[in-house]
């Protein structure tokens, strides 16, 4: 069983702060993922290899649009030389800088490229609950299955009802399960307008709240033997971590 935690790169000193805090306190941890985000300085691919100083699993996010598939994957030759054999592709949103090239390059044409040029690379592409009907992202599970996707990263969830039947559509996929704790009004807004999250009747934007569904998510992916991720964005770490680790035994 995989637990992995994502960290956002702002800067090279508060990812090596986070690691160090993460790898001292929760032993749980097994894994780290980067997401890519254009409006910091460090690259996830950069983040990575930082953090494989700590933790022998990183996986970094890779923004499909941002590579032409007719030429070389200027991102390989370092994460070879770090050890890194897992990548998580995207298709990334546009950027807001216009300064930024990008191509019509979609996840599925750069998971196809990495296994065809880079077949000893593990790919992970992304499911997404909310974007459209459960028939159409299955469909695109398909078509990134096809183009030799090893496994996925699902968004976040925060009703077990519906991990359940995902986990029933996937069966045999290695699957990160996603979850993030929403801890303010403010923040549940923003998931239910940016990403169109349906939360359940029961939910509440407390710590308390989202430590409880994490434990159980924790214990699904390990009653099902899969993976888990945890995206805790705008939160405190260690407090957060102590209330869902110290009360599952994994």
């Amino acid at each position: 069983m995989r637990i992995s935690l994502e960290l956002v790169p702002r800067d090279e000193a508060e990812l090596k702060a986070e690691l160090q805090l993460m790898k001292a306190q929760f032993p749980e941890i097994n894994t780290i993922n980067i997401p890519d985000l254009l409006r910091f300085e460090l690259r996830s691919w950069e983040a990575s290899c930082m953090s494989k100083t700590l933790y022998e699993s990183c996986i970094p996010h890779i923004r499909a649009m941002d590579f032409d598939c007719a030429e070389p994957l200027p991102f390989i030759d370092r994460l070879d030389k770090h050890r890194i054999t897992e990548v998580l592709v995207v298709t990334g949103d546009a950027p807001k800088n216009s300064g930024h090239r990008v191509y019509p390059t979609t996840c599925v044409d750069l998971i196809a490229k990495i296994k065809r040029e880079h077949p000893h690379i593990k790919v992970y592409s992304a499911i997404d609950p909310y974007r459209g009907s459960i028939r159409e992202e299955y469909e695109y599970v398909q078509r990134k299955l096809e183009a030799g996707a090893d496994g996925f990263f699902t968004q976040p969830f925060f009703d077990l009802r519906l991990i359940e039947l995902y986990s029933e559509m996937l069966e045999g996929s290695d699957i990160f399960w996603g979850v993030s704790p929403v801890v303010s009004g403010k923040s549940q807004k923003y998931w239910e307008t940016r990403n169109h999250v349906v939360f359940p009747k029961d939910f509440q934007p407390t710590l308390d709240w989202n430590i409880a569904f994490s434990r159980e998510a924790l214990a699904f992916t390990k009653q099902t033997k899969s993976n888990i991720y945890f995206m805790p964005i705008k939160v405190d770490l260690a407090a957060y971590f102590d209330g869902v680790f110290n009360k599952v035994s994994v």
